[in-house]
């Protein structure tokens, strides 16, 4: 015994087949979200240039050092 009131109008999957068509809802839409945003701006902040700057500074200046000494 079964505590389906009506089996033949429970959704599901049929006997022997796969998910009935309009019984699972439609996947997202794939076009959301696509191109620029309005607000970029273009290029590099200053901020990470400037980071990235040091950074290869100090690893030139260390090199130069180390190379003198050895």
């Amino acid at each position: 015994m079964t505590n389906d009131p009506e089996p033949e109008r429970t959704p599901g999957p049929e006997p022997g087949a796969g998910v009935p068509p309009g019984e699972t809802p439609p996947g997202e839409d794939s076009t959301g979200g696509i191109g620029p945003r309005d607000d970029m701006t273009r290029g590099w902040a200053k901020g990470p240039v400037f980071v990235i700057g040091a950074l290869v500074l100090i690893f030139a200046v260390t090199v130069l050092i180390w190379a003198a000494i050895v």
